[in-house]
């Protein structure tokens, strides 16, 4: 498992959040079709049956499917990083991190300028803390100090 400093973590949010925010529009774009197409649905089995132009509805499915591919390859390109999607919708990545002999999660949210919060692996978001000084002494992917 690659892990990051502080430093290297910060220096790929530019991109990272760039690529979130292209999974994020594709599923918001996948989801409005996928409704669009319930809609349809509903309406169909509650008149009985009606004319459906099949050819727009094959096409609207390849659009989702379209939208789906790329938040499929965005959330890859971000795990080829070596950066953790935890929630799409919330736009939160954690990045493992060497800390005292140990790995934790440095944690980011879409929206957060800086990465400020850590936690343990087992303690996921909600036991989010502060980084402290243990984390700024870091100075390379290895976990040496300063």
């Amino acid at each position: 498992m690659k892990t990051f400093t502080i430093e290297e973590a910060q220096s790929l949010l530019p991109v990272l959040e760039s690529l979130l925010k292209r999974a994020i529009e594709g599923k918001r774009e996948a989801e409005q079709v996928e409704s669009g197409l319930t809609e349809l649905a509903r309406r169909v089995s509650n008149s009985g049956g009606m004319r459906v132009d099949v050819a727009n509805v094959a096409k609207l499915r390849a659009d989702m499917e379209a939208h789906m591919q790329r938040v499929r390859e965005s959330i890859a390109e971000i795990d080829s990083i070596g950066v953790q999607v935890k929630d799409i919708e919330n736009g939160l990545l954690d990045f493992p991190c060497s800390m005292d002999g140990q790995v934790v999660l440095l944690c980011w949210r879409m929206g957060e300028t800086t990465i400020d919060h850590w936690h343990t692996m087992e303690s996921g978001f909600q036991g989010r803390q502060p980084l402290d000084d243990r984390f700024r002494r870091r100075t390379s992917s290895g976990g040496r100090p300063n």
